[in-house]
């Protein structure tokens, strides 16, 4: 007797199932997973193609882990030029190109994961951002306002 098409498919969905669980939000990859950028979103969240498979993408938004630029929604103007050129100058960076991305992690960030992102030279994306003023350092807890 073959089994019905239905049970066939709980027990596909049984099987595959506990390799689908979101990891939790101390829980890192190591990676490095290689990305095409897709958008700049402001001056430290991009969206990604992420090659996660051969054959296999996911598209995923990623916030730089280490710093926080200004934000470009601000009521403040200062901040939001600030926020302007933060965002221009990753766009200049990486916007359109392909980087990787270690040290991953998920959970709290607002539905974005947190990473540690090279350009395809090996050169440290948030790094660079602290280098040229455009982002301060970022450890958690509140952020500072760009305006007092």
């Amino acid at each position: 007797m073959r089994p019905r098409p239905t049970t066939r498919l709980l027990f596909c969905a049984l099987l595959v199932a506990p390799c689908c669980r979101p990891a939790p939000a101390g829980e890192l990859f190591a990676g490095p997973v290689e990305a095409r950028v897709v958008r700049v979103i402001d001056g430290d969240t991009f969206d990604a193609q992420a090659h996660i498979w051969p054959g296999q993408t996911l598209r995923v938004r990623v916030r730089l882990r280490g710093i926080d630029a200004p934000e470009i929604r601000s009521r403040c103007a200062a901040e939001k030029a600030a926020g302007e050129r933060a965002r221009a100058a990753l766009e200049g960076m990486i916007g359109g190109a392909t980087v990787r991305m270690r040290n991953i992690a998920g959970g709290k960030y607002y539905g974005r994961v947190l990473a540690d992102v090279t350009t395809e030279t090996g050169e440290a994306v948030a790094e660079r951002l602290l280098a040229d003023a455009l982002a301060r350092p970022y450890r958690g807890g509140r952020r500072e306002s760009a305006c007092r």
